[in-house]
């Protein structure tokens, strides 16, 4: 069995439907809208959002076979480099515990770190990808 997903890295993890084929699994960024999956922007003003529709990148990777596993944490609304939140927790470093994953998309970067996911979604306005990518080991592009 596998480790537990430690707190932090997901707001909502997702149950799977079906089965997952092996290197399938999509871990969703909490910005992009799921629907039927609780989308909260990082926000306790969201807490109880659930959009109807789903991003169309979330729809293009589904259509191509991911199946996804959780909607990751961020900086609240995608405003800060640390993804430090102080609703949903800090998102823990696999690759470096105790240090940061950067932010804002450091729940995406990391649930591939610690093999949670194997494709995650994220947003760079800033560096958002790039940074959490730099401080977990993996790529973000």
């Amino acid at each position: 069995m596998a480790d537990p997903i430690p707190p932090g890295i997901f707001i909502t993890e997702v149950p799977a439907a079906r089965p997952i084929p092996a290197g399938r699994r999509l871990a969703v960024k909490d910005l992009f809208d799921t629907a039927g999956v609780r989308t909260t922007y990082g926000s306790a003003v969201f807490a109880e959002h659930v959009p109807t529709t789903s991003a169309s990148a979330v729809i293009a990777l589904e259509a191509a076979g991911y199946v996804t596993v959780g909607k990751t944490n961020l900086h609240e609304f995608a405003y800060g480099i640390t993804s430090q939140n102080d609703h949903y927790g800090t998102v823990p470093n696999p690759a470096a515990p105790g240090r940061s994953t950067g932010g804002s998309s450091g729940g995406s970067a990391a649930a591939l770190a610690g093999g949670y996911a194997d494709l995650a979604l994220g947003t760079d306005t800033g560096g958002s990808i790039r940074i959490p990518a730099a401080c977990c080991a993996i790529v973000g592009f």
